[in-house]
């Protein structure tokens, strides 16, 4: 199967929450990082159990980009890593971030582009909802 999702980062299932309606799977990414993805019932349903290899999918208009990491946000997913790249059009800018074990690219605003100072090589932070991680397994 071929995705337009760019942003796909391998790792493997270590626990899964489930809820009334939604789940919570956590994911410990090849890079080191812990993920969490909130997926409902039925998605969990797919057999999802820890020790399960998973690639977290997320589109890029659903990452967001700080400089350094947040306290106090209900945003689950930081994943600090170094701007890459940087191409800025007339209202919108894709920033691709390194973060360990793979890349992530983000599409947020020129302004905000701008405002954050970024450039190739400076720090920045991927953040990621829950519930915007989507997982896909082989």
């Amino acid at each position: 199967m071929t995705l337009s999702i760019r942003n796909q980062l391998p790792g493997t299932v270590t626990a899964v929450h489930p809820g009334e309606a939604m789940a919570t799977v956590d994911v410990h990414l090849d890079g080191g990082q812990d993920l969490t993805a909130a997926v409902t019932l039925d998605a969990a349903d797919m057999a999802l159990t820890p020790g399960m290899p998973v690639r977290a999918l997320v589109k890029s208009t659903e990452v967001s980009v700080a400089t350094h990491l947040v306290e106090g946000l209900s945003i689950r997913n930081q994943l600090p890593g170094a701007v890459v790249g940087l191409t800025t059009g007339a209202v919108m800018a894709t920033v691709r971030i390194s973060v360990p074990g793979g890349e992530l690219t983000a599409a947020i605003t020129k302004d905000a582009a701008t405002e954050l100072g970024l450039f190739v090589g400076s720090d920045a932070v991927a953040l990621v909802k829950a519930t915007d991680v989507s997982l896909a397994t082989d």
